[in-house]
């Protein structure tokens, strides 16, 4: 098993935790302490003037939350990215799909991820997928992302911890390794 603390040089890639996440139209979320979690993850590395990047879904669809000019496309106030910090636009579930993140990243000389965000089994499960695909070192944080209930398709319905713990088992071991803020942070104390 690798080392569940990644280096200094570990991008903290953040995705979608905009507004619109909180409508209401979703409906059962877990982990409802996960933007307690991002906030950690961000005033640790902030702290250390580690690199904090911001995926920014930018819908196209015509009655999206997400779509620009709306009030759900704003980042939520508990993770609004600094000046110096990269927002990258994306138009599809992957952040890595025509936003030019992959060649921004290894530019910048990164190649180690740590991921939270929205919605598991979704944006943040494509992105991740496609980090591990492409040779990043990833790091999925588990309690810094969260999902919503929903019904497979035979019709069973699953609750919102069993979608996010099933993209979880999809994900550990194969495209990335999944932690908890804890971990990454030394179970609360600064490293």
């Amino acid at each position: 098993m690798r080392n569940p603390a990644p280096s200094a040089g570990a991008v903290l890639l953040l995705i979608d935790l905009q507004r619109a996440i909180d409508h209401p139209s979703w409906g059962e979320r877990n982990n409802p302490a996960a933007e307690t979690q991002v906030g950690r993850l961000l005033a640790h590395w902030r702290s250390r003037n580690w690199p904090v990047w911001h995926v920014r879904h930018d819908s196209t669809e015509p009655g999206s939350h997400y779509r620009p000019g709306q009030a759900g496309h704003e980042f939520k106030a508990s993770n609004v990215p600094l000046p110096d910090e990269p927002v990258i636009a994306k138009r599809t579930n992957n952040a890595f799909i025509g936003t030019g993140l992959e060649d921004r990243l290894r530019a910048a000389g990164h190649s180690t991820l740590v991921v939270a965000g929205v919605i598991t089994n979704n944006s943040v499960e494509a992105t991740v997928r496609m980090a591990g695909n492409l040779g990043f070192d990833t790091y999925l944080v588990a309690d810094g992302c969260f999902t919503f209930a929903r019904t497979d398709w035979n019709g069973t319905p699953r609750s919102a911890d069993d979608v996010h713990a099933m993209s979880l088992a999809n994900l550990d071991h194969e495209y990335c390794t999944v932690v908890t803020t804890d971990a990454l942070l030394g179970n609360g104390q600064p490293q």
